[in-house]
């Protein structure tokens, strides 16, 4: 992981320093904010590094500068992981640095979660990325999906109530504070889906991308 992080930190500081992947320069703050912090939730949450041995598939909303989808492709090599990304630059960016740190087991697609038809069993994982309740209501799934929100302190303050009016159709199944020294308090929330689109829904939806043909 050492070589991960200091390669990592290379390219986006030297090559892609004009792209903005990243505001940080200072390596040890690179290493703990953005590579210790997105592996700590399958460090400290069995329920969620469970989720994805179990479906070895993830798939991560929003990654933004490779965040955690880089890192935790580069941890868990033997599981299938599919980025999704709305603006194509980063989607670009990322799919070579991705090359030249070797990583083999990620796919990194121009799209929005709403594209797409979740047909596989997966784990769903969103980084600071928006809020619980819009994204709940924007996973199409026909297979039982665990969906995995990584949060800032101000979670509780700002969306308790609308988790509240969301978590119809979806059961919590984590709910726990990550811990990491030198790193503002976190919070890993985790839903599963109780109800899967039936037959006449997926048609309604054929015209969006199979999860299965980004595998």
């Amino acid at each position: 992981m050492k070589e991960f992080t200091r390669k990592y930190f290379e390219l986006l500081n030297n090559e892609y320093k004009g792209i903005n992947l990243t505001r940080i320069n200072d390596y040890s703050e690179f290493e703990l904010k953005q590579i210790k912090d997105s592996v700590a939730p399958t460090e400290q949450s069995e329920v969620f590094k469970n989720s994805i041995i179990k479906n070895m598939l993830v798939v991560d909303v929003g990654f933004g500068g490779g965040f955690p989808v880089l890192p935790l492709a580069f941890t868990y090599k033997e599981v299938k992981f599919i980025g999704v990304e709305t603006r194509a630059k980063k989607v670009k960016v990322v799919g070579e640095i991705s090359n030249k740190l070797g990583i083999k087991n990620v796919n990194l697609v121009h799209t929005r979660i709403e594209n797409i038809l979740i047909d596989l069993p997966c784990t769903i994982t969103l980084k600071a990325v928006g809020k619980v309740a819009d994204f709940l209501s924007k996973i199409n799934a026909n297979q039982q999906v665990q969906v995995f929100f990584y949060k800032g302190p101000n979670f509780y303050s700002l969306e308790k109530e609308q988790i509240d009016l969301a978590l119809e159709g979806w059961d919590i199944i984590e709910e726990i504070e990550i811990n990491l020294p030198g790193v503002d308090k976190r919070y890993l929330i985790g839903f599963q889906n109780k109800n899967l689109l039936s037959k006449s829904t997926n048609k309604q939806l054929k015209n969006l991308v199979k999860l299965s043909d980004l595998t």
